[in-house]
């Protein structure tokens, strides 16, 4: 099967420059095709895992995947999709975050071995000569068609405005693409929809500079059924580092998505075959929570390994059966004997758990009926947890019907 049809029964496409040339080289030849990510924090999240899932069917078909890990362009900043200028980072924030993230794309992608490989744009963007690089490739570029970009327009409509600092970016980009291209062959740039305009930017420069034709392939920007932004819940980002979203919070989100997205999901976010899935779709009913298990199993094994997710299966099903079997697996906060005796307030316990982005979150979700200690719904917002709820040392707080965490009284 074709890999451009790979994708798009998988849902993945939804803009592509030359949508029969591109079949034509998937048919033909190896293609060498890379997308790009910022490396802003030190994990990846689930919104990450729509470029990374694909990139991974590429791979699995027989193409070469490069990620570009953005050194040199996240000290500039992205513009496409913010409403005001983003935080300017420092190298040593960049260095420590690309550390961080190289072991989360190889859960996903083979990288070495001539199979895929991983660059820092800093290594050719942050020699560049300001000069030189405005005269052979700025000249490339007009003013009144980098303003037709939807990134930027929308910022210039804003009272914000888009510093120049930013305008900078979708040459910087530009220019990634051309050196990918001379360096490495590659052919495809892929991303989000919201990065067209600057992949498209690529393609001229590529064109106009070597007189080459290369291919652009964006994806649909995903939202749940809700309309709710993917990856986003109550408390945050949905991260791939365990320390962020721990193994048990990570299989519970797939676990409580909508209905209406399971299919689509175990589409985009598992390796399950279109044949597997054909056949899951078919369930209805109460059986939809047996595929909403196989979803948060096969997503958090590829984000964790099959230990933590045999590990969260267990303890979500001991949870969804109201049975004591084994809450080991759930996050845990540890409180000193000190703290106990004391006192906490339920406010500070929610918010230090993570189930509230602050406490005056921890506070609405108290009046609105959806904090719970050991199932029993706290009413009261300067209500105190102390030694008698705890069972072996032991007790579950909730947020709503799913978000579980364990406090373990502990040194």
């Amino acid at each position: 099967m074709n890999a451009l049809d790979i994708l798009k029964e998988r849902g993945f496409v939804q803009q592509c420059s030359n949508e029969n040339g591109l079949r034509a080289l998937f048919s033909r030849a190896k293609v060498v095709y890379y997308a790009g990510f910022d490396p802003t924090a030190d994990s990846l999240h689930v919104g990450h895992l729509i470029p990374i899932m694909a990139m991974a069917n590429l791979q699995r078909a027989g193409h070469t995947p490069i990620i570009i890990i953005g050194g040199g362009t996240a000290l500039i900043g992205d513009p496409s999709g913010k409403t005001e200028m983003r935080r300017i980072i420092t190298r040593e924030e960049i260095a420590r975050n690309i550390a961080k993230l190289l072991p989360q794309f190889k859960r996903y992608l083979e990288i070495g071995n001539g199979k895929g490989t991983l660059f820092d744009n800093a290594d050719w963007l942050a020699g560049l000569n300001y000069i030189e690089f405005l005269r052979d490739i700025g000249r490339h570029f007009k003013v009144n068609e980098m303003i037709r970009n939807e990134g930027y327009r929308l910022r210039l409509e804003r009272k914000e405005g888009l510093s120049f600092i930013e305008f900078n970016y979708q040459l910087l980009q530009a220019y990634d693409f051309l050196v990918l291209f001379e360096r490495h062959g590659c052919i495809l740039q892929v991303g989000g929809d919201d990065q067209w305009g600057n992949i498209l930017a690529g393609i001229n420069l590529v064109r106009q500079v070597k007189r080459e034709v290369v291919y652009a392939l964006t994806f649909p920007l995903i939202t749940t059924a809700s309309g709710q932004k993917m990856g986003k819940t109550e408390t945050g980002a949905i991260w791939l580092d365990a320390t962020r979203t721990s193994p048990y919070n990570f299989y519970q989100y797939w676990i409580n998505v909508d209905d209406r997205d399971v299919i689509r999901f175990l589409k985009m976010f598992t390796f399950l075959s279109m044949e597997k899935i054909n056949e899951l779709a078919k369930l209805q009913g109460a059986d939809i929570r047996k595929v909403k298990e196989i979803l948060a199993y096969e997503t958090t094994k590829l984000a964790h390994g099959e230990e933590e997710a045999k590990k969260a299966r267990k303890t979500a099903g001991a949870a969804f059966a109201k049975t004591e079997e084994d809450s080991s697996g759930l996050p845990t906060t540890v409180v000193s004997e000190t703290r106990i005796a004391e006192g906490i307030p339920v406010v500070d316990l929610f918010f230090e758990a993570g189930l509230a982005p602050s406490k005056g979150t921890a506070r609405r979700l108290i009046e609105q009926g959806g904090a719970y200690v050991n199932d029993q719904k706290i009413t009261a917002t300067d209500a105190v947890i102390k030694r008698d709820v705890f069972r072996n040392n032991a007790c579950i707080i909730r947020h709503g019907k799913k978000q579980q965490h364990r406090i373990v009284i502990g040194d």
